[in-house]
């Protein structure tokens, strides 16, 4: 069967390489964040920018430190955007400028919903010695990008098993379990861990663009090795998928609809236009009200970078 959207085949040759003319492979960036934290960019790269309004993808650790040496990102603002915290290993805590302070430990999940302004902390506690998360933000549409800021925790995710693998829902519908997780687009995010050697197929929402990325282990997605150091993304149009995980392998799959408008990103900020990109980074320059303040953090709040000239739109 055949239409604008999708195709369905029924030789599983024919399938694959029908497949395989939507999956793009591209290598991971290597950052520092905090106090000299590597972690592995996945998103926004110059061969995808977004998938669905995923926008940013960072995957930090898993590492170990001593006592006291954690992460600790100062006081920072965001306007326009959701960041998501998914916490596989170790502890951190979250304070922001609307007063929370939340602690989130291993299968739980931090929601931050910047909208019109809003800046926190993140601080891994003193006695904490490891550290393994997936932080990704989301792109707020159109008509909730200046929404009131909220904070949300969500300390329990629903789980499923299919073909020995075990599913966490993080975010969207999956295999007809929902996650309570509140997001404002039609989005997916699953964490598959498989204790052992297996083998599974996915049903695809056609109208989804989809990413793969390794948080421990070696996956095959669709006869591509998917490893530590690359992403595999899917465009629209493509209903069910192979999936073959190693022993002891998680991955994170992410969809979503194609995001409705252009977005420009750039240091902590998702907007529209330049302009408002600037007044942004001028008030939190000049400590505008706009982004609130920490007071119980001590140190220093991050310096924003300089203005660019020209910024590209990515979508």
């Amino acid at each position: 069967m055949t239409n604008s959207n999708y195709i369905e085949l029924s030789d599983s040759d024919d399938c694959e390489k029908y497949i395989n003319q939507f999956i793009q492979e591209f290598p991971l960036r290597s950052a520092e964040i905090g106090q000299g934290t590597i972690i592995k960019r996945a998103l926004p790269s110059r061969h995808k920018r977004m998938i669905g309004a995923w926008c940013f993808l960072d995957h930090a650790g898993p590492v170990s430190f001593p006592q006291g040496d954690g992460l600790d990102v100062g006081p920072h603002p965001h306007i326009g955007l959701q960041t998501f915290t998914w916490m596989i290993e170790g502890t951190m805590m979250h304070t922001d400028s609307l007063g929370s302070k939340q602690l989130i430990r291993p299968k739980q999940v931090n929601l931050m919903t910047a909208g019109y302004g809003i800046s926190h902390t993140e601080v891994a506690p003193a006695t904490e010695t490891h550290m393994h998360a997936a932080q990704l933000w989301i792109a707020l549409p159109d008509d909730k990008q200046n929404m009131a800021p909220r904070f949300d925790h969500y300390p329990e995710l629903p789980t499923l098993e299919q073909d020995q693998v075990e599913f966490t829902v993080l975010v969207g519908e999956f295999l007809q379990v929902v996650s309570p997780v509140k997001v404002h687009t039609e989005l997916l995010g699953v964490d598959m861990r498989a204790s052992v050697s297996t083998s599974t197929r996915l049903s695809l929402n056609p109208k989804f663009e989809y990413g793969f990325l390794a948080l421990e282990g070696t996956a095959v997605i669709n006869g591509h090795e998917l490893n530590d150091d690359n992403m595999l993304a899917l465009e629209p149009g493509v209903t069910e998928i192979t999936v073959e995980l190693h022993e002891g392998a998680r991955i994170l799959l992410l969809g979503g609809e194609p995001f409705e408008s252009a977005i420009l990103l750039w240091w902590n900020f998702v907007g529209r236009t330049q302009d408002e990109l600037q007044l942004a980074r001028e008030q939190w320059v000049n400590q505008d009200e706009r982004f609130g303040n920490i007071p119980d953090y001590d140190g220093p709040r991050l310096e924003a970078p300089i203005f660019p000239d020209k910024m590209k739109a990515s979508k």
